[in-house]
């Protein structure tokens, strides 16, 4: 079966999130695949918001695996308290950066980004998953990033 993600033109930012989110409950919920479903919703993000890269970290064997992503190729395997991911599964909070090559200890998977948010997708308490998206662009993410992809990933965590 075919899907397609509709986002009227000219829509704010905020718009597109009002749009997306609804959709992607629709997409998503009739699947019980957690690969399908993770690899729909990277593809959605990107598709809508022509992110850099936006794709999942995995939480395995202690440590955060690759998992569907939308982009160009990517870091393995990321450590806990590593990098962004690392750090945000570790703190269990969302975290916004501006300008990547001011994080202390930032992962460059790609020279070509310059910001980045990662969210972390929560069930019964513990991180399972963290989205990260990244941007070509400094200071792309915002409180508006932040509030949607939140509400997101709150939605992902009933599929894990």
């Amino acid at each position: 079966m075919s899907e397609t993600i509709f986002i009227s033109e000219n829509s704010s930012k905020t718009e597109k999130y009002e749009q997306l989110i609804p959709q992607l409950y629709y997409l998503l919920s009739p699947s019980d695949d957690l690969i399908a479903n993770l690899a729909n919703c990277s593809a959605a993000l990107k598709e809508v918001f022509n992110f850099w890269w936006v794709g999942f970290y995995l939480v395995k064997n202690q440590k955060l695996i690759l998992g569907p992503f939308q982009g160009p190729v990517a870091c393995t395997s990321i450590d806990y308290g590593k990098g962004v991911c690392g750090t945000c599964w570790q703190k269990a909070e969302s975290i916004i950066v501006p300008n990547v090559d001011e994080f202390p200890g930032h992962i460059a998977c790609s020279s070509a980004s310059k910001s980045e948010i990662v969210v972390p997708i929560i069930k019964n308490n513990k991180v399972v998953a963290v989205l990260d998206i990244d941007s070509e662009h400094l200071t792309h993410f915002d409180n508006i990033d932040n509030v949607n992809l939140t509400k997101l990933s709150l939605f992902l965590s009933d599929l894990f």
